[in-house]
């Protein structure tokens, strides 16, 4: 109890208990499980347990630190309004509100990471405390359904009811989250206290979309609810919700006035190419993706394939970070009439527009490239979408969050200089609370804590392994047979999975294993023998057999370090080359070098070997580079943009590269990814 506070002190904690639902509810994150147009379905969200290794290690670390803190950083006004918004919309205190309009989808995020440890612990203390904070935002919802905090305080003193006033306004934003929260806390723990209350809101969007006009329709920013909305009906079956989900897709780029920046400048189906605002995008497409699931509307998937193939051959970092831009012109609105130019922020860019030291890369966005990848996953069942999933989470989300789960990144540049002559508007170095906006923070810790989700599905022909790290699973497939399995692992630093079969039904099924599309050369044995079925990089491996219980399966994805390149259109990467081993993308920090050295003076040569090496950071256990590089004589650039080349020898000097996920977590220093190539 006393890691998270005095919540309890408040008497009517456990006003909404909630009622239970039937055991046979099915529980999985995102539940396609009945999608009609969903290839996969995803297994319960308590079926997989780490038990050691990475991912096992970054769970302990969110159960003891990024959780809890994430609670008490939302529920102390004293840092965070968020909760004591609730309690005043609710009159259970006076004030006004403070904070962004978006507080209360921080709120919800916060609550769906509770829920998702629950699942996963059955930890009593969670269920109690989420009992607490759910009596509070019934009562603060109004009567109609509506709940904004923001508005409610304001009408609570008013007395009138005003709704969507502002087109940059996060109530519907603030909606999504419920909805998505409400979803999770039902699968977690059978109850219908937050899923009531989400209902009612669901219903409210319902009847307002109904005969709102197409300016008032359009005030849905950064469009979570087009997410929530889906799984509402998933968790409902009400179909309502998938035909509100429709009109959400029809109604975008409706009016008039609509913008680039928020994807509603043209209709969705006419979009050809990710721009405007990344998270914002990368949340549409995920919503989209969830619509096509259930619909099969083939106009949806047309789009989301052109989007993404433009997304992964011209705008992603070879981090998975998304949105390369603070500020910029939007490619679609540069013309040669100036009246057609709008701006745009923390956006997509142009094509090859991906600079380093300015690089935005909103932790947000890059979660909303998981939760759009994770769904054309599902309705596809192609690796690609694993394959970008896994980069985006070892790397450009991974990195958003401190090794010891306390401190925060709003963005992930791929490289960092003192020597930067202007000031940017996110720190680099990470902060406990981002007072600017801290939506990131609790994005990031619910991510952590929904991995699990993320490893296994399950389909008509048997199961398919996405990620791997040493757990237990218990699941069944599609006719209900019990498939337990434990696998063995020390990936993403060992590329030998073991996977030991526990309980198999007696009818054959096949067993799917994602050979990464790094991965070269990748072997696949069954009980010591090799299995006779192809293993090809970037598509998944199936074997089709009767299995029996003790039976091992053997997947070797062989680690060399690569050197990879940029096109040549890639201007701030040309003629340099960034480290990769696996799945995992390095850099090179100041720290690791001599205290008079710079990181611009470093060049790697093509034909260096680095070598792993285990190391520790933080008290978290990783794989370092180390090897030798060439170090070009220091010469002073002040008050100079051009001079000639100097024809000083290169040194060798020594030195180490650490996963870019761990960069900042020594101090404050200079770091890049991208490191010039001497061939």
């Amino acid at each position: 109890m006393k890691r998270w506070g005095a919540f309890f002190l408040f008497g009517w904690m456990s006003i909404l208990a909630g009622n239970r639902q039937a055991s046979a509810q099915d529980r999985g994150l995102v539940n396609t499980t009945v999608s009609p147009f969903a290839l996969l379905r995803p297994v319960d969200m308590d079926a997989v347990q780490w038990t050691h290794g990475f991912w096992a290690e970054r769970f302990q670390v969110c159960k003891e630190a990024m959780v809890p803190n994430m609670w008490h950083l939302y529920t102390d006004a004293g840092i965070s309004h968020a909760y004591k918004n609730f309690e005043i919309a609710a009159k259970l205190d006076t004030g006004s509100f403070k904070g962004p309009s978006f507080h209360d989808g921080d709120f919800y995020k916060t609550l769906e990471s509770v829920a998702c440890l629950y699942a996963a612990t059955k930890d009593g203390e969670l269920d109690r405390i989420m009992d607490g904070a759910i009596a509070t935002i019934a009562k603060a919802q109004r009567d109609d359904g509506y709940i904004y905090t923001k508005a409610i305080i304001e009408q609570n003193k008013t007395g009138a009811r005003r709704q969507f006033d502002d087109k940059l306004s996060f109530e519907a934003y603030n909606i999504g989250h419920l909805m998505t929260a409400a979803c999770v806390h039902y699968r977690a723990t059978g109850k219908t206290s937050l899923l009531n209350i989400a209902k009612r809101a669901t219903d409210y969007l319902y009847n307002f979309y109904h005969v709102a006009s197409p300016a008032l329709a359009r005030n849905a920013i950064c469009p979570s609810h087009y997410m929530g909305v889906v799984e509402m009906y998933r968790t409902t079956r009400d179909p309502k919700y998938l035909e509100l989900a429709r009109k959400l897709i029809d109604i975008k780029g409706s009016t008039d006035d609509g913008t680039d920046d928020n994807q509603d400048r043209i209709p969705f189906r006419q979009q050809t190419s990710a721009l405007g605002h990344a998270v914002r995008a990368n949340y549409l497409y995920a919503g989209v993706a969830d619509v096509y699931a259930e619909t099969g509307d083939t106009s949806l998937l047309r789009v989301l394939n052109m989007v993404w193939d433009d997304v992964a051959q011209h705008k992603i970092y070879v981090t998975g970070g998304c949105g390369s831009l603070y500020n910029g012109v939007s490619p679609d609105g540069t013309t040669y009439n100036p009246t057609e130019i709008q701006q745009v922020q923390q956006a997509y860019g142009r094509d090859y527009q991906l600079p380093n030291l300015t690089a935005h890369n909103e932790s947000c966005a890059n979660i909303g490239n998981l939760l759009w990848n994770w769904r054309m996953l599902q309705i596809t069942a192609q690796a690609r979408y694993a394959d970008m999933l896994e980069l985006s989470l070892y790397n450009s989300i991974l990195s958003g969050i401190s090794l010891d789960g306390k401190h925060f990144l709003y963005t992930n540049p791929l490289q960092v200089s003192d020597q930067l002559p202007f000031h940017q508007r996110w720190s680099k170095d990470r902060v406990e609370y981002i007072s600017l906006s801290n939506c990131c923070p609790p994005n990031l810790v619910r991510t952590m804590a929904e991995v699990s989700s993320y490893a296994y599905n399950v389909s008509d022909k048997g199961l398919w392994c996405n990620l791997y790290g040493s757990n237990r699973l218990s699941t069944k497939l599609k006719g209900g047979a019990a498939v337990k399995l434990t696998q063995e692992t020390d990936y993403p630093w060992d590329g030998l999975v073991k996977i030991r079969l526990e309980e198999v039904p007696g009818a054959a099924f096949s067993l799917f294993l994602r050979i990464p599309g790094w991965s070269d050369g990748a072997q696949l044995q069954v009980n010591g023998k090799a299995a006779a079925v192809s293993v090809t990089p970037g598509e998944y491996a199936e074997i089709n057999r009767t299995w029996k219980q003790g039976d091992v399966i053997e997947l070797r994805l062989p680690m060399p370090v690569k050197l990879l390149e940029a096109n040549p259109l890639v201007e701030e990467a040309r003629n340099q080359v960034a480290v990769k081993r696996g799945p995992v993308v390095y850099c090179l920090e100041s720290i690791d070098l001599p205290k008079d050295k710079s990181i611009f003076d470093i060049a790697i040569p093509l034909n260096e070997k680095l070598v792993p090496k285990a190391t520790t950071v933080a008290n978290s256990r990783m794989m370092s580079l180390e090897g030798s590089a060439l170090l070009q004589p220091a010469s002073s650039w002040k008050n100079k943009l051009y001079k000639e080349v100097s024809a000083a020898k290169l040194q060798p000097v020594s030195i180490r590269l650490v996963p870019y996920y761990a960069w900042g977590n020594r101090g404050h220093g200079d770091m890049s990814v991208w490191l010039p190539l001497v061939r």
